[in-house]
């Protein structure tokens, strides 16, 4: 029988044993890496694809829902403003509208302006006449 050295590469511990720490890459491997990287890579952009494809479905379905929405609030509106009742309430209330054989009264300051007529407004100088003045005080001269 012969004895058996630790590096003897015969022997299981040895360095040239297939399980051993410092054992090659064969060129199985090599290839086998080699393929697993290009069906990685190749499957790298049709999944980005499909993600970016899945958030833009999911922002137009949020779209739909937010118009769909919108369609029901003005369908509503629609039938509000084809009602007679609504459209008298509306311009009586913001167009301060009445009807013809109605008497309507406006308060303004808590005076009504009914009957009387309004009060005259100064009208402001026009821009040359206050150039003017603004000349004449420059020259020491007091407006006529």
């Amino acid at each position: 029988m012969r004895s058996v050295s630790p590096g003897d590469p015969g022997t299981l511990g040895g360095p040239g044993a297939p399980g051993a720490p410092g054992a090659r890459l064969t060129s199985r491997a090599a290839v086998l890496a080699v393929v697993i990287c290009a069906i990685a890579l190749s499957l790298a952009y049709p999944v980005r694809e499909y993600i970016a494809q899945r958030q833009q479905i999911a922002r137009l379905v949020a779209e739909q829902q937010m118009m769909q929405t919108q369609l029901r609030s003005l369908v509503a509106q629609r039938g509000q403003l084809s009602d007679p009742i609504y459209i008298e309430h509306v311009a009586a209330e913001k167009l301060h509208m009445c009807f013809p054989s109605a008497q309507c009264y406006v308060i303004e300051d808590g005076q009504s302006v009914i009957g009387s007529p309004p009060p005259p407004r100064a009208q402001p100088a026009p821009w040359y006449a206050k150039l003017w003045h603004s000349v004449q005080q420059a020259d020491g001269n007091p407006a006529k």
